[in-house]
């Protein structure tokens, strides 16, 4: 069964940083593709990052410059360091398997909020 945990966000400042944790069990992490999504009040959820098993790694627009993703094989986490916070970037984030540019492979988790305040 597969397990997708977020953890580490909260109230921050415009401005701020903030590192988010996803923790995955269930699945052969080190062969996976790990993508950091998003779903703001009112709107669809959107991938904004993503880093492919060998670690390269690709981002939304909206986040280029500011968020960097990074995973460790060894525990199973991928991460996301995210820099110069924006009101705009208030959301729940997720992480999961992305397939594709939208798409993805299993059920999501509870998600970490992520509250930017201006």
């Amino acid at each position: 069964q597969v397990q997708l945990v977020e953890s580490g966000g909260g109230l921050v400042q415009a401005g701020g940083s903030l590192r988010l944790s996803c923790a995955a069990s269930g699945i052969i992490f080190s062969f996976n593709a790990m993508g950091w999504y998003r779903q703001a009040p009112g709107k669809q959820r959107e991938l904004v990052a993503r880093i492919t098993s060998e670690g390269s790694t690709n981002y939304a627009d909206s986040v280029k410059g500011r968020f960097t993703i990074s995973r460790d094989n060894a525990k199973n986490t991928v991460y996301l360091q995210m820099n110069s916070l924006k009101p705009e970037d208030t959301a729940v984030y997720y992480c999961n398997v992305p397939v594709g540019s939208s798409l993805y492979r299993h059920n999501w988790g509870q998600g970490t909020q992520v509250t930017v305040s201006s």
